[in-house]
């Protein structure tokens, strides 16, 4: 499976803001591959905003369409009106492993629960514009055994098909390369045993 998250440094996060009826919405969104980062990103936006009238929060801590680790909260906002509006516009984003907050400052202007449905979802959506993503390739482990002469050629092929070496054993009768092989294309290894001769072993773990 292969789908986009975001492309920012562990423990950072992008900021932007938006104002509604004088009320300041500051989002923060972060690449969270686990709800602990999520939840690192939380404590932080409390720490540097402990003044805010609410921390709204969504993530998806999986790829697009998890159903596990994934949550949403109002903190105190009325039900409904900001934590699913902020995970439903991460749903529709097509991210996976994506956390978010929305710090809030009233303005003293009543938005009302459909206002403020808007606003919060209006804060994640441009936030999420300007949002640098890459690709997540999920991968299973291979191992391959091949010749000591036939390494190089081994690496040469994988590296073309950006297919990485995670581990090397070496032994009495040859080497044994453990690769991250994409969990979506099937393990097609007929040219590269062409190209080695015919002495290419997959084993069985």
């Amino acid at each position: 499976m292969r789908y986009p998250v975001p492309d920012l440094p562990t423990g950072t996060w992008q900021e932007s803001e938006l104002e509604v009826e004088k009320s300041r919405f500051i989002t923060w969104l972060c690449h969270a591959p686990d709800p602990a980062a999520f939840e690192s990103l939380l404590a932080e936006a409390r720490g540097r905003h402990p003044g805010a009238s609410h921390h709204c929060t969504a993530f998806i801590a999986g790829p697009p369409g998890e159903q596990a680790a994934i949550g949403f909260s109002d903190d105190g906002e009325p039900g409904g009106t900001a934590g699913r509006p902020m995970y439903r516009a991460l749903e529709g984003s097509g991210l996976g492993q994506v956390g978010c907050v929305v710090i809030r400052y009233f303005g003293g202007t009543k938005l009302g629960t459909g206002g403020l449905a808007r606003a919060y979802a209006q804060a994640v959506i441009q936030g999420l514009a300007s949002l640098p993503r890459r690709e997540v390739v999920e991968r299973v482990s291979l191992q391959l055994q091949v010749a000591f002469a036939g390494e190089a050629e081994a690496r040469s092929w994988l590296a073309d098909r950006e297919i990485p070496v995670e581990a090397v054993d070496y032994a009495a009768d040859g080497v044994v390369l453990t690769v991250g092989w994409p969990s979506d294309t099937p393990a097609d290894l007929g040219e590269l045993e062409s190209r080695l001769r015919g002495r290419l072993t997959r084993l069985e773990e």
